[in-house]
């Protein structure tokens, strides 16, 4: 991941907000390309990126984060950010290994490409559940 400064997501305009759960992924998936596609500068392979991390994150919100959760998506002058929250048991940044985990082990691996991808990541135990907020920069940003 390349230490990059982009925006907070509050600074930045809001293009998608949705509640999910399992049988959403898909739709929501769909809904974060037409956003991303449409309102912003980002490449094709860039937003490729962008839709499986936010796709990575709200599945394991499903499977580790209490089943469902809350997509926002923002843009600013500068990149897109994707904030998901949900009311799992929550976790630390240190939950998520540092180097690509084992084809074999048990998970870790959507968490861990997401960091791969993104310019920023920050992950924030919260009173219920956790708040994971990633960010890409647009090309030349």
């Amino acid at each position: 991941m390349t230490a990059r400064t982009i925006s907070a997501p509050e600074e930045g305009e809001l293009l998608l907000e949705t509640h999910f759960c399992a049988a959403d992924l898909a739709r929501v998936r769909i809904q974060v390309d037409l956003h991303t596609s449409r309102t912003t500068p980002l490449s094709e392979p860039r937003r490729a990126q962008f839709v499986l991390a936010v796709h990575e994150v709200m599945c394991n919100a499903v499977r580790h984060g209490g089943g469902e959760g809350t997509v926002r998506l923002f843009r600013s002058a500068d990149g897109l950010c994707c904030r998901v929250d949900d009311k799992g048991p929550g976790f630390d940044a240190n939950a998520i290994p540092r180097v690509l985990p084992s084809v074999d082990a048990p998970g870790g691996h959507g968490l861990w490409l997401v960091r791969e991808l993104a310019d920023r990541m920050d992950v924030a135990r919260c009173a219920v559940g956790a708040s994971i907020t990633f960010a890409m920069c647009f090309d030349g940003a």
